[in-house]
């Protein structure tokens, strides 16, 4: 990791330094990749000159049904973008030079964003990584840039069968380890490669800890930008994966990955004006605009669900006592609701307890930033802050209990169409959700099993 490519803010800058590199033998491969669906890294390896000479100056393509697809990677029908209707034809893929990354966990490997467009060149809008520039572009109208911190969580397993007999359900810890800072020797080799790749690429981790459940670790990043928040939490994840695999393990990103185990994917928000801090408090009292983002947050979220719990096993997190939240509440450092506002000063800003390790940081961060502008706009009054625990309130606004509910809930949104709801994501979306559904629908589940091949 001697030759590292980092991060530049100017455009092409990166595709000189990428250039360089490969001049120079440190890189030999480069992938082309698109954030899909469900929030997973797409697209071709290519060699690397041919990326230089070809695909930086001309553009790839890929078959559109990777924006239009499940877990499985299924081709599905109902979407207008991709289907046996539009005969699955391509979209082109245009590389972003200000998202070039060396990965410091694949030898001599580099990874390129890029965005998908028409052949008229206009954007696939309902692409994730559009959807949340089409946010920070309503922002910039306003003057406004957005700072984001992700803190995620995932359940790190041994490779081989646990008691149920699946590959990775063996933690490689047996007790609660929350803050602990003595761990098993696999988990503290893995924790150093995993830090050494990531620093080695320009993207030092800000904390790793261990947290209550088995084997469950939660990593947290610095402020940035949110477009490379969401890039590089991509990337971490594909490292993550990448180092455990290596070792004999499987990390586990599941948002409910056992029974009474929740793994969140915290936003930090904050949001700033010509560089003054919006959410700054002024003599111990929280600006209205911090508390109009707040009002906004607990007026759309609810309509959104769609965005930032995007499978079924995202419900099973949302249980009292689990740190998830349970009602559409905010508080001052409570970790009951839903909305956490932390800091003091200068340093106050809000904590989205919402999103699950398996969301799409692209369509959570947009639905943040539709929600939080929204109640800037409108000026969003919210409820008192909460006191006490949450899980406790009867009359606030519940989580949505499943995807059904959660579907139900997206067509009475209030947020205007323009600001995100726009018809063809609306479409897009749900059509999603209902394919969903309709493999819980009618899969036998190994609870079907347990319950019922003895008593039925």
């Amino acid at each position: 990791m001697t030759d590292t490519l980092q991060h530049h803010g100017i455009h092409g800058a990166t595709f000189e330094v990428l250039r360089d590199l490969v001049e120079r033998g440190a890189v030999d491969t480069v992938m082309l990749a698109v954030p899909d669906m469900q929030g997973r890294l797409k697209g071709r390896r290519f060699g690397a000159d041919h990326f230089l000479h070809r695909v930086v100056p001309g553009g790839s393509d890929m078959c559109a049904y990777v924006f239009a697809t499940d877990v499985d990677m299924r081709p599905l029908d109902g979407f207008a973008l991709s289907s046996a209707d539009t005969a699955y034809g391509d979209v082109s893929l245009l590389p972003d030079p200000n998202a070039v990354y060396q990965l410091g966990w694949m030898p001599r490997t580099a990874l390129v964003y890029a965005d998908a467009i028409h052949d008229d060149g206009q954007p696939v809008n309902v692409a994730p990584r559009q959807i949340l520039k089409h946010q920070l572009d309503r922002l910039a109208a306003r003057g406004i840039m957005a700072w984001t911190g992700l803190e995620t969580e995932f359940v790190l397993s041994h490779a081989d069968a646990g008691d149920c007999g699946r590959r990775g359900t063996r933690p490689v810890a047996t007790r609660n380890l929350d803050y602990a800072l003595a761990h098993p020797r696999v988990m503290t080799r893995f924790f150093e490669e995993l830090a050494e790749c990531l620093a080695g690429m320009g993207w030092p981790v800000e904390a790793i800890k261990t947290e209550s459940a088995h084997g469950q670790v939660e990593v947290t990043f610095p402020y940035g930008d949110p477009l490379r928040a969401a890039d590089l939490h991509l990337l971490f994840k594909h490292a993550v994966r990448t180092i455990a695999e290596q070792a004999g393990l499987v990390a586990n990103f599941m948002a409910a990955p056992a029974t009474g185990v929740g793994s969140s994917c915290h936003i930090h928000l904050s949001l700033t004006r010509d560089g003054v801090p919006l959410f700054a408090e002024t003599g111990g009292r929280m600006p209205d605009k911090a508390r109009h983002a707040i009002g906004g947050l607990l007026d759309i979220l609810p309509h959104l669900a769609l965005l930032y719990a995007p499978t079924s096993n995202s419900y099973k997190r949302y249980v009292p006592g689990t740190f998830a939240p349970t009602t559409f509440t905010w508080g001052r450092d409570n970790r009951t609701c839903a909305i956490r506002v932390v800091g003091r000063g200068n340093t106050l800003h809000l904590e989205n307890r919402l999103p699950g390790a398996d969301t799409n940081p692209y369509l959570a961060l947009a639905a943040v930033l539709a929600a939080s502008l929204a109640g800037i706009d409108h000026k969003v009054d919210p409820p008192p802050p909460y006191i006490g625990s949450a899980f406790d309130d009867v009359q606030a606004p519940p989580m949505p209990g499943s995807l059904e509910e959660a579907l139900a809930a997206l067509p009475d949104c209030p947020l205007p169409a323009s600001d995100l709801l726009t018809p063809d994501v609306v479409a897009h979306y749900t059509n999603a959700a209902r394919h969903e559904l309709a493999v819980y629908r009618t899969t036998v589940t190994d609870l079907d099993l347990h319950r019922g091949l003895a008593t039925a």
